[in-house]
């Protein structure tokens, strides 16, 4: 069934955006999910279809917007074994491996993550996302591993996905970089834009884009003549860009190990320990993991955090390196 909100907009409201006054008057509903019922043509303004969520509104204005039934994804669903650290009536923690992507997209429709919820359980995932994105709140990159929360209905999704637009959800990050940051803590805060020369990259931009702020420590410097100079950094974002601790690293000048999208020229490695190469030049995925992610519970309201440690090819490269030192 299709629901709609209708309200005349008051005076205090005048010149507001109107995907922002929308999202205020209705609690419940992301912004994200306005945006894409706007670009649908769900809503009306003065009986007219509007389909620009950046238009101001005016006093007087009457606003009427239709939510329809979220449609049924029709997913193939795919055995792969999930790690589930945490399960309820509302949600599903998941330890996402290296290697498998979030959703379906170009080139890969059959074997994700959502595929393997599909697999799991697919009755219960929400459905008011993108339809090839059941339960799907927000994402880790394929080539990046650990914690992922996955919505089991839809006041779940839109509860949680208003806390990631807040920026009130805790998220953790491990990596290794190479060379030192300087300074060896901070905050990065720029706008981070799609490439113009290659759509599938992202670049921090002085003037346009979305606001990505991340903090940053360093919590280990391996140095020595037997090895390059790396840094183990924690990250603890405030933002959710697409590949944003990606970009800041390499901004910073600081490219994660293993990453093959975001990375500067490096010399050939001297006098490295073979093992310790091996594992450097054969990682075929980023240093980077989720570790912490922290939320309040959409239905308990009981604040939860949830940890991850560092998996196996990772923690592996560290202890090389921490030989090294002895």
């Amino acid at each position: 069934m299709e629901k709609n909100i209708n309200f005349i907009v008051k005076e205090s409201e005048n010149n507001l955006r109107i995907d922002v006054l929308i999202n205020k008057r209705a609690e419940l509903i992301s912004r994200t999910r306005i945006k894409n019922l706007i670009l649908k043509q769900k809503l009306k303004l003065n009986n007219k279809i509007l389909n620009t969520p950046s238009k101001k509104v005016n006093t007087g204005d009457k606003i009427n917007l239709s939510i329809p039934q979220p449609e049924q994804a029709s997913l193939k669903p795919y055995d792969f074994k999930l790690k589930i650290i945490y399960e309820d009536n509302d949600l599903l923690i998941i330890d996402k491996p290296a290697g498998i992507i979030m959703h379906p997209g170009a080139g890969n429709y059959d074997r994700t993550i959502v595929n393997a919820l599909m697999h799991y359980d697919k009755k219960s995932l929400s459905n008011i996302g993108d339809e090839l994105r059941p339960g799907i709140v927000h994402r880790i990159d394929k080539n990046t591993s650990g914690l992922v929360v996955i919505a089991k209905n839809n006041e779940t999704h839109e509860n949680l996905s208003k806390q990631f637009s807040k920026h009130t959800i805790i998220r953790e990050y491990q990596l290794l970089t190479w060379g030192k940051l300087r300074p060896s803590s901070g905050k990065i805060e720029t706008c981070i834009v799609r490439s113009s020369k290659n759509r599938q990259l992202m670049e921090v931009s002085r003037s346009k884009g979305k606001k990505a702020v991340t903090n940053y420590k360093t919590i280990e410097i391996f140095e020595n003549e037997k090895i390059p100079t790396l840094s183990l950094v924690e990250c603890r974002l405030e933002t959710g860009r697409t590949h944003q601790i990606r970009v800041h690293m390499n901004y910073k000048g600081n490219s994660i190990i293993g990453d093959d999208k975001y990375k500067k020229k490096f010399k050939k490695l001297k006098n490295i320990d073979p093992n310790l190469e091996k594992s450097i030049t054969e990682l075929n995925r980023q240093f980077l993991h989720a570790k912490t992610l922290g939320f309040i519970h959409p239905r308990t309201k009981e604040e939860m955090i949830f940890y991850s440690i560092l998996p196996k090819e990772l923690s592996n490269i560290l202890k090389m390196l921490r030989n090294t030192k002895e």
